[in-house]
């Protein structure tokens, strides 16, 4: 641990975080451009042989942006994408993100250093930067945007440059420091530990936008909503987000550990994926699956969907269609199954239904599920947490759909179970 990282560790004061040098490398979790092939023609895409633990260049700070020593991270889906290097490598992100200029320039480099969620403390900031200093702790949210693009200031999301961070830029938060736009910084919540911070702004802000965001679904009380993966990191956000919205929660699991987890969590009913007969693979006939999962639904809570949270993609995207109850919501994010989908377009425009595509959340959001998280109206999904240097086994995890909620990664944090604070220190 570098100078710097281990006065971060012990508390020290600002004054002194300020005085000590950055240094030249640090310590991340990356990628290499010369595994980009790896994985041709293989089926067991094994994300424990591309992705990588040690030192990666330090970069010059912009401006707006800040240099965050890292506590604690955890493991998204995308982290899986990219270390598959699918749909495509993220090695071509990077470059068309060093067109933008000469700052975007220096994210294209022969490494990757990943990551989209991280907890820690600002030990530098840039020249232009106004709301944060050295010493003050932050979580950063995944949204990477341009504040002189005019649909930013409509919607964050809107932006044409808007791109995920740590997943379509470089320096991201698997590492003992990561590099952020100011306008992607919230204060961290005293009361959760670093881990615990640092595993809901992807999942949680994601799910926020989707289900209660007005660009979103619009959940009002009342609503039924179908939650697929309901024990998942974004499962997990999304049914207590129902709960504490006066929505009714049913979730769909693959097993009886995570369906007593999404109990736990504020589901009112929970759906094996064997008991419809759903594999990890699309259905022949999703209409069948469909109402196998109809009846089950029916029979929990009386009525049909009124929303479907959907984000498993080719193996479930056709299902929700169908099942959704007629003038009801599909709203996707993401397609872990796969991006082409098939559904029967019948059932969409006879019943009036509707698909909202949602990405991510705008600043505004990630505050508003913030405060909930800080209000403890929503609990940190964080079930297990790894060492940065067995990030490659936590990222397998996800990727074999093993876990449930949300899997956390300890940086520069020594042990779980710190940095929580009361409100009187």
């Amino acid at each position: 641990m570098d100078p710097l990282a281990a006065a971060v560790v012990a508390g020290a004061p600002a004054d002194e975080l300020a005085r000590i040098d950055v240094p030249s490398h640090y310590t991340a979790v990356h990628l290499r451009a010369e595994d980009a092939g790896k994985f041709t023609g293989v089926a067991d895409k094994d994300v424990r042989k591309t992705l990588h633990v040690g030192p990666v260049p330090m970069p010059e700070l912009a401006p707006d942006e800040v240099l965050v020593a890292v506590m604690a991270s955890g493991i998204n889906y995308n982290t899986v994408w990219s270390a598959m290097f699918e749909p495509r490598s993220t090695f071509g992100y990077l470059r068309r993100f060093a067109r933008g200029g000469r700052w975007a320039a220096r994210h294209d480099q022969p490494f990757h250093a990943v990551g989209s969620d991280a907890a820690g403390v600002v030990v530098r900031a840039g020249t232009g930067v106004r709301r944060w200093r050295v010493g003050d702790e932050v979580v950063v949210s995944p949204v990477y945007v341009d504040d002189e693009e005019p649909a930013t200031h409509a919607d964050g999301m809107l932006g044409e440059s808007m791109v995920a961070w740590g997943f379509e830029t470089n320096f991201g938060g698997l590492a003992h420091y990561c590099v952020a736009r100011a306008s992607q910084l919230l204060p961290k919540p005293a009361r959760l530990t670093w881990e615990e911070a640092a595993s809901n702004p992807l999942c949680a802000g994601t799910a926020y936008r989707m289900l209660v965001g007005e660009r979103g679904a619009r959940m009002t009380q009342g609503d039924v909503v179908l939650v697929w993966g309901a024990a998942g990191g974004l499962g997990a956000y999304a049914v207590q987000l129902v709960r504490s919205g006066g929505g009714i929660a049913v979730g769909v699991v693959s097993s009886e550990e995570k369906a007593a987890y999404a109990r736990s969590l504020g589901c009112h009913a929970v759906v094996d994926r064997a008991r419809i007969g759903l594999t990890g693979r699309a259905p022949a006939d999703p209409a069948a699956v469909g109402k196998r999962l109809g009846r089950c639904v029916r029979d929990a809570v009386g009525e049909d969907p009124h929303i479907v949270f959907e984000h498993v993609g080719r193996a479930t995207f056709g299902v929700s269609v169908f099942v959704v109850r007629r003038g009801g919501t599909v709203v996707t994010c993401g397609s872990s199954t796969g991006y082409r989908h098939e559904f029967d377009n019948r059932y969409l425009w006879m019943r009036l239904k509707r698909i909202i595509g949602s990405h991510g959340a705008n600043l505004h959001e990630q505050a508003a599920v913030h405060r909930l998280l800080d209000l403890g109206h929503v609990r940190p999904a964080l079930t297990v947490t790894y060492p940065l240097h067995e990030t490659a086994e936590a990222a397998r995890l996800v990727q074999c759909n093993l876990h449930t909620g949300k899997v956390g990664v300890l940086a520069l944090a020594p042990r779980p179970g710190l940095g929580a604070r009361n409100e009187a220190e």
